[in-house]
């Protein structure tokens, strides 16, 4: 019970997370490029590479922070959904080479977030 509890909180916090830093990135967003989607998946793959070498490698607390951190808060920040949402509709919209660009640059960049977090944390704790 405790892990449904802890994701359901996680998963709160990193909903409520992914709408504000969203919104406040699209403010000063002035293109059709997805630019807040785009900043929460990158800025959440680099934190689960961090969280994931702090909680397995360096702290072995894997198992007991894993479901409030990495499943909840940072699986409910990112949003694969909404990247498939704005992806399909700036192909319908005819934006395709903008389309095809968030795509490619999206995948690059979550992957490389994700390991230089990784990275940066063996190399500083």
């Amino acid at each position: 019970m405790y892990y449904y509890l802890a994701i359901a909180l996680g998963g709160a916090a990193g909903a409520v997370s992914r709408y504000w830093l969203s919104s406040t990135v699209e403010k000063f967003n002035g293109s059709g490029f997805p630019l807040g989607t785009f900043t929460v998946n990158v800025l959440g793959s680099f934190l689960i590479g961090v969280f994931f070498i702090v909680l397995a490698e360096k702290l072995h607390l894997v198992d007991q922070w894993r479901p409030i951190i990495i499943v909840g808060f940072l699986g409910a920040m990112t949003t694969f959904s909404t990247f498939s949402l704005d992806a399909l509709l700036l192909f319908e919209q005819g934006h395709y080479n903008t389309a095809l660009f968030y795509i490619a640059i999206s995948v690059v960049l979550c992957l490389f977030a994700a390991f230089a977090g990784m990275q940066i944390t063996r190399v500083l704790l």
